[in-house]
């Protein structure tokens, strides 16, 4: 670890990779000392959590925690907190999908994906709204997805998981108007991570067509773009939600999508 630029410190869960671990690079450039979190094992996180501290001269530190538990949530902000010090950012990143028709939806992928991407939103705001509210400043972001807006077959749980987190984005907002705390969603559509790389050459075997054409015509179809957003892209967005040039937006969703949800 190095001395704190100042900034105050972040806990961004979820941020062992891909779209978390952008915005954490962000936050740390920008000066933030930075909790990662995962469900990885320590020692494979290492690397990236000591690249950030020397790239950009601030403490950095690794939390391994499942948090469809509930208690792993509290336990988590209260690790960020003894670690880093008081939390002047949260954001919620953490999630998971799992793809199904209603009438064969597994019940126990129905409660993951709610227990992870929408409930452990809602404890991480309760556990650090307290704090940030007593010291008038805070800002929380919570990564939702163009499913907060719009649907797609499939994906009820996701799709419902995303909705509520605006919805709960939008009440934390109006409760912490008047404390100094703006709370905001980021939606992206489809973001260029290792994970979805690594899909594209089986999407394209089994659909019989190319590699750009999964690119283009599949994952992209609904982005009038044709483009993916990047993980510097949603982690510039939420730097900036951090700011104090950012202190009137407060309640928004703000889709990064292509234009997937002009349409």
């Amino acid at each position: 670890m190095t001395d704190s630029k100042g900034q105050g410190a972040a806990l961004v869960t979820g941020s062992s990779s891909g779209i978390g671990l952008g915005i954490a690079e962000a936050l740390a450039a920008a000066g933030h000392d930075v909790m990662l979190n995962g469900i990885d094992p320590e020692t494979e996180v290492a690397p990236e959590r000591d690249r950030l501290a020397e790239a950009h001269g601030v403490r950095t530190a690794y939390a391994r925690a499942d948090l469809t538990h509930g208690q792993a949530v509290d336990d988590l902000v209260g690790e960020a907190e003894d670690r880093l010090g008081p939390l002047a950012v949260l954001v919620n990143n953490a999630g998971v999908q799992h793809v199904a028709p209603i009438a064969e939806f597994p019940d126990d992928k129905w409660e993951l994906i709610l227990a992870l991407n929408l409930s452990a939103a809602f404890r991480a705001i309760r556990a650090v709204v307290p704090g940030m509210t007593a010291r008038g400043h805070g800002r929380i972001v919570n990564i939702a997805s163009a499913h907060g807006f719009v649907a797609s077959p499939g994906k009820a749980a996701y799709v419902a998981a995303k909705h509520g987190l605006l919805g709960l984005t939008k009440t934390a907002a109006l409760e912490t108007a008047e404390q100094g705390v703006t709370v905001n969603a980021i939606c992206p559509g489809y973001v260029w991570t290792p994970l979805v790389e690594s899909q594209i050459p089986d999407t394209a075997k089994a659909r019989g067509i190319t590699e750009e054409e999964v690119k283009r015509d599949v994952l992209l179809a609904a982005a009038p773009t044709r483009e993916f957003a990047t993980t510097a892209q949603i982690g510039a967005l939420a730097a900036f939600l951090c700011t104090d040039a950012a202190a009137q937006i407060t309640g928004a969703a703000l889709p990064v999508d292509g234009g997937w949800t002009a349409q």
